[in-house]
């Protein structure tokens, strides 16, 4: 006897939505009919425990094509449909079988006992539509007498007949869509495709799933040239690996398993420079499995570049980079989260707003900076390679969202600095800081041979104070947002500043600018590029420098102007800093006293000779060389 059943017309709302919005690849289909699949079993395995009526067996699903009749069918040997189920969980699609069983089971047993149960029936099921036309599902279950089957072309209705011929467990048959010029149906009965999708999506089901697998023996027979002839066979074949390597004792996982799963999952010739694992149970149930490649990807630092770990549910690969999983400065790591608490069919909007995934990646990035923070403390070695290759990324961190995550990652920047021949730590620095040191000192330059040449450094130096080198565009700008480190401010040594002075130093270099004060004037004068003609505070040896004041420093004024949208005219002030006690400073005083307007090319020379001891470019290289030929022919005719 058949019976025909109308879709409700919710039901068919929603069909026409899920295969035309939410799922816009295809291929998925295989993996919601695979976890259908072992749900099934799973229940069956339960019910086992309890009911003498369910025996439990050696549990398998089987994917077999057809090539002939264009059928693909998903076999397994699970609890099976009552005719009850397959009009409220087949001819329902929102409806969820697998909650209302949990809980009924929960129930019954008083909670002693879980049931680790994927997704919904009605949402899985009816993805094989994507690539079917008509689908026929055969079932039994152990709880009646009776078989059914269940027919429908997804579309206004259904029908379901008894049958007496049915085994235990389900067998879901596709019959696949004519091939269109941007469709090849015909591709998910190839073997090679079926066992990338397992592989791809399903390979840490449970339960060993099984396709038919080509095999070529040699046998007895001879070809005309007298070799053994190639018999062709097909065998029933595991093609799916069933126990995760995250889901394994630690205990049975060696470093040589992680290394290769890596490799191969990640597509890399080199062992990862780190591995990361964690198993976390609490108000979020997940494990994860993270490695930081040992060499930065090379499209890393292109907007091409995706982020993201890939996301599974209970063993069931759902998304390829889940970015919601990692910030921006953590984009490196490569890796996965497995989780209890997210359904299998959830989109990428419902992943923005949901409360588990928002959990799961704050615990993710905390314990991915607990594993830096350890490898820093045991291996500095290894430490400071990651650095090597990923240090900018860090200090990105801390530059973004007004230094939002600064406290976290300030204790894993590491610096180039002057009396340090390793890279050190801000917590370093500041312990081996000098008596009497008020500031931790900067300097931004190519390298630590280049910073060592700038005339700034000469009285830093003279009292032994370290200095750290910043080498990246993004340097400055993370240390303007840090502000601080453990209540000692920072100091750009290319900055005006007399904090390197005693009480009696401050007193007479005050006396100075009292003394000097017209001839400081009239070098202003004569130099319109230039806000202010000081005497330095920090020079020893050299003549003079340039210093930036306290607003933005010239190393940011090269990268704001380096920036596309920059019109080039950010500009930092140019102070120019004179040394009073050299013998050249104190020869144009002389000249200059001797007669006031003859120092405007001494103060032309003097600002180039700055720029060029700063790294800046001449205002004018010509005017620069003229004023050189003279003077030189000049002081050569005496």
């Amino acid at each position: 006897m058949s019976e025909k059943f109308e879709f409700k017309t919710e039901t068919k709302r929603l069909l026409d939505m899920m295969i035309n919005s939410i799922y816009t690849h295809k291929e998925i289909f295989l993996r919601e009919l695979i976890s259908n699949a072992s749900d099934a079993i799973d229940k069956r395995h339960f019910l086992s425990l309890t009911n003498d009526k369910v025996k439990d067996l050696d549990y398998e699903i089987k994917v077999e094509a057809d090539k002939a009749l264009r059928t693909l069918t998903i076999t397994d040997n699970g609890i099976g449909f009552t005719h009850e189920d397959l009009v409220n969980n087949l001819g329902t699609i929102a409806r969820s079988g697998s909650k209302e069983f949990v809980e009924k089971m929960n129930k019954e047993n008083q909670g002693k006992d879980d049931v680790d149960i994927i997704g919904q029936f009605g949402v899985g099921f009816y993805s094989g539509f994507m690539v079917a036309d008509l689908i026929e599902v055969i079932t039994k279950s152990p709880l009646e007498e009776k078989g059914y089957k269940f027919i429908s072309e997804g579309l206004e209705s259904y029908s379901i007949d008894e049958v007496s011929d049915a085994s235990e467990g389900t067998k879901i048959i596709l019959h696949l869509r004519a091939n269109t010029d941007d469709v090849k149906y015909d591709e998910y009965l190839d073997e090679y495709t079926i066992k990338d999708l397992v592989r791809k999506y399903s390979d840490y089901i449970r339960y060993p799933i099984k396709t038919w697998v080509t095999k070529y023996e040699t046998s007895d027979e001879k070809d005309e040239k007298g070799n053994p002839k190639s018999v062709e066979t097909s065998v029933l074949e595991t093609i799916n690996s069933m126990t995760p390597i995250w889901r394994k004792e630690k205990k049975d996982v060696t470093d040589e398993m992680l290394n290769t799963f890596y490799k191969q999952k990640f597509m890399d010739w080199q062992d990862p420079l780190l591995t990361i694992q964690s198993n976390v149970e609490g108000n979020v149930t997940y494990r994860t499995l993270m490695f930081i490649p040992r060499q930065a990807p090379y499209d890393l630092y292109q907007s091409s570049y995706e982020k993201g770990l890939q996301l599974y549910t209970k063993g069931v690969f759902v998304i390829d980079k889940c970015k919601e999983l990692l910030p921006d400065y953590l984009k490196f790591v490569k890796g996965l989260v497995d989780t209890e608490d997210l359904p299998l069919n959830i989109s990428r909007e419902m992943l923005q707003e949901d409360r588990s995934l928002t959990l799961i990646a704050k615990s993710v990035e905390s314990k991915i900076l607990s594993e830096l923070k350890k490898t820093l403390e045991k291996d500095r070695a290894k430490y400071e390679e990651f650095f090597a290759s990923y240090g900018v990324n860090l200090k990105y961190g801390v530059y973004e969202n007004f230094g939002e995550k600064k406290e976290k990652l300030q204790d894993l920047l590491l610096f180039e600095s002057l009396n340090s021949d390793k890279k050190i730590t801000l917590r370093e620095y500041k312990d081996a800081m000098k008596e009497g040191q008020k500031s931790i000192y900067f300097a931004s330059a190519k390298d630590k041979a280049s910073a060592l040449m700038l005339p700034q450094i000469e009285a830093i130096k003279e009292k032994g104070f370290d200095v750290l080198v910043l080498t990246d565009h993004v340097d400055e700008f993370m240390l303007q947002v840090l502000k601080e480190y453990d209540k000692v401010e920072f100091k750009n040594i290319a900055q005006a500043n007399d904090d390197l002075l005693t009480e009696d130093e401050k007193k007479e270099l005050d006396k100075k600018k009292e003394e000097n004060k017209d001839f400081l004037a009239d070098l202003k004068n004569d130099l319109p590029e230039v806000k202010e003609v000081v005497i330095s505070s920090t020079l020893t040896t050299s003549p003079c420098c340039l210093s930036s004041g306290n607003g933005i420093s010239f190393e940011m004024e090269k990268v704001l102007n380096a920036q596309q949208d920059s019109d080039g005219k950010i500009r930092a002030d140019r102070i120019l800093e004179i040394n009073p006690n050299h013998e050249l400073v104190k020869l144009v005083e002389e000249r200059y006293k001797e007669n006031k307007d003859s120092i405007k090319d001494y103060a032309k020379l003097l600002y180039d000779a700055a720029l060029i001891d700063q790294g800046m470019p001449l205002t004018d290289p010509k005017e620069f060389n003229t004023l050189l030929v003279n003077l030189m022919t000049a002081s050569l005719k005496k």
